[in-house]
């Protein structure tokens, strides 16, 4: 079928996509990745951890015994020797999380920083769109992943510790130093069954998100014949062909402004112009522009009697979310609607007062 997108992604428009932040990268394994470092890191560094949080217990009870020494140096400095023990005694942790967050992405991704994503950028705020995006195959399967953690990171977690509830119930009376040692040996023999748990859901989802970033840069076989095309001919003669397309696209735009029925306006800068077709359950956008296109829109409507109303915050908010001839969205009826009649209603008082005249 014409238009049927069957065909990979060429180089170029992975490499567009790119520029704009769109790459195969699966949050799952970044956060897997993460927790076994952790993991791995609390068994190299927890002795020490355990051990600097210890002296700086003792520390503070000591200083219970000489009040005057905190009385004499103030709250704030007792707080910032306790806040140095604990910054100390989790810093090689943090350092090897953080190193092993990096790591992930640049292996996943590589190491292309992209700032386009970071712009603001109108059409993520529509809620029709967010709308579909919550109620898309996407979402169901976010939703199953989701359940697929719990119920397999739990299972793993049930299989590891109902073994040990015997043994965990025979710790009662235990001195402390040996307790904190028994159960965190436990506790991280756990943590890490769950970990591997996790990193084969993050695999599995690593796996889904390249097939689903790779299905939705497809594309149809005019489309690659057409970028064939544009790579094979010289830079000026594309940007020669870019321009006409433009002013041909532009001066198409224009000819369905007469056919408009009303340009709302930010009186300034936009210009959106809509029609009303009755076998459509919406109204269109025929036309936008912004400065000198909007100025030329406004220009071309009163040239033909289109009403030009002024109502910024509907201008821009059309300007921004909807293409053209593509239907309002459904937020926008009731602004549209209200626009639309009052247009009517004075377009029909100029005809009463021009029949009455004659």
């Amino acid at each position: 079928m014409a238009g049927e997108r069957t065909e990979k992604a060429t180089p170029k428009k992975l490499s567009e996509a790119r520029k704009k932040g769109q790459v195969a990268r699966s949050v799952d394994l970044n956060g897997a990745v993460i927790l076994i470092a952790g993991l791995v890191a609390l068994s190299a560094f927890g002795p020490s951890m355990l051990r600097r949080i210890e002296e700086s217990t003792v520390a503070i009870l000591d200083l219970v015994k000489t009040p005057q020494v905190v009385d004499g140096r103030g709250l704030g400095w007792l707080f910032t020797s306790v806040g140095e023990h604990v910054a100390l005694a989790v810093l090689p942790v943090l350092l090897i999380c953080a190193l092993a967050a990096v790591l992930v992405n640049v292996l996943q991704v590589g190491f292309r920083p992209s700032l386009t994503a970071l712009k603001p950028d109108p059409k993520r705020m529509n809620p029709v769109s967010g709308f579909k995006h919550m109620f898309g195959v996407n979402s169901v399967v976010e939703t199953v992943k989701s359940l697929a953690k719990v119920g397999f990171v739990g299972a793993i977690v049930a299989l590891a510790v109902f073994p040990k509830l015997q043994e965990l119930s025979a710790l009662v009376g235990t001195p402390p130093s040996d307790l904190v040692s028994q159960l965190a040996h436990d506790v991280l023999g756990v943590a890490q069954r769950a970990a591997a748990a996790y990193l084969l859901i993050a695999v599995a989802d690593m796996v889904w998100q390249r097939y689903r970033f790779n299905k939705n840069l497809r594309m149809d076989k005019q489309e690659v014949k057409d970028e064939h095309k544009q790579t094979e001919l010289p830079a000026e003669i594309r940007g020669a062909q870019r321009r006409r397309a433009m002013e041909l696209a532009r001066a198409r735009m224009m000819d369905e402004v007469p056919t408009a029925d009303v340009v709302v306006v930010n009186p300034t800068h936009f210009s959106v112009a809509l029609r009303y077709d009755p076998s459509r359950p919406a109204p269109i956008v025929v036309a936008k522009g912004v400065d000198h296109v909007a100025l030329r829109i406004r220009e071309v409507a009163r040239e033909h009697g289109v009403a030009v109303v002024p109502d910024p915050p509907l201008a821009r908010t059309l300007h921004a979310t909807v293409e053209i001839n593509q239907m309002i969205p459904e937020e926008l009826f009731a602004a549209v609607a209200q626009l639309l009649a009052y247009v009517y209603r004075v377009a029909g008082a100029r005809r009463a007062l021009a029949g009455a005249s004659a």
